[in-house]
Order: structure tokens, then C-alpha cells, then sequence
């Protein structure tokens, strides 16, 4: 008539999170890893652009191709400087055409994604990746 009422403590549910947890935590790393590089990436692929749209703005009032080349290195002087190439196009044109400012950065990623995708890949995906970006500005 009187059940006894047994009560279980999950002490022989231990093991499972465990294995569950060793299954779960390489692709969380994966992701974890994966935004940290997109947000690295997109921050230097803003910093690109904005440095190119800096240097034709400079190259708009006829500032020498130097000056121009100086002012974007110190708008990207977050970026690595040996990986940064600028080029500048028509600095001393004539008023109406236009001044071209080139900037390409090689962009190295930073965590274990790229070696872990390179393997699953068979080595056809790098671990640098260029970022390039054009401004064109009318010259006054």
C-alpha cells in the first residue's frame, strides 16, 4: 500500500555532460574564433576604405602623390604598415579630372580557423587574404 518514493540525485548522468561537453566545445571554439577574425577583418576592411576616401580627399586640392600617400598611412596607422600598399594615380592632373588613390592591405588571420578550415580544405584555403579598396575624387 506504501510505495517508497526513490529519489535520484543525476550523479549517473555525470559522464554524459561530460562527453556531451567534449563534443560541443571544439565547435563553439570554431565560432568563437571565426567572429573574432570577421570582426579583426571588417575593422581593417573599414580602415582601408576610410584611409583611400582620406587621401583622394587630400589629392582633390592638388597635394603631391607623397603627402597623399603620408596622410593615408596615418589614417590606417592602426594597420601594419609593411603590409599596406598605396597608390596613387593623376595627383597633378588637370582640374576636372580625377585623382585615384589605391590601398590594398594583406590581412593575415589571427586565430586557428584558417589552419583547421586549410586541413579540412586540403590546403586550398590561405590564411592571408587581401583587402583593396578605390577612391576616385574630382581635382579642383
Amino acid at each position: 500500500m506504501f510505495r517508497r518514493i526513490i529519489r535520484r540525485t543525476g550523479k549517473e548522468e555525470g559522464g554524459q555532460s561530460l562527453v556531451e561537453f567534449a563534443f560541443v566545445l571544439p565547435i563553439f571554439l570554431l565560432v568563437l574564433f571565426a567572429i573574432v577574425d570577421f570582426g579583426m577583418a571588417f575593422n581593417a576592411w573599414l580602415t582601408v576604405t576610410n584611409s583611400a576616401r582620406e587621401g583622394a580627399r587630400l589629392g582633390t586640392i592638388h597635394a603631391p602623390a607623397v603627402d597623399i600617400e603620408q596622410r593615408v598611412r596615418n589614417t590606417a596607422s592602426s594597420l601594419d604598415q609593411a603590409d599596406l600598399t598605396v597608390t596613387v594615380t593623376n595627383a597633378d592632373g588637370d582640374p576636372g579630372t580625377s585623382v585615384v588613390v589605391d590601398v590594398s592591405y594583406t590581412y593575415s588571420v589571427m586565430t586557428p580557423v584558417a589552419g583547421l578550415v586549410s586541413m579540412v580544405s586540403g590546403g586550398t584555403v590561405s590564411d592571408t587574404f587581401t583587402i583593396s579598396s578605390t577612391a576616385d575624387m574630382r581635382l579642383e
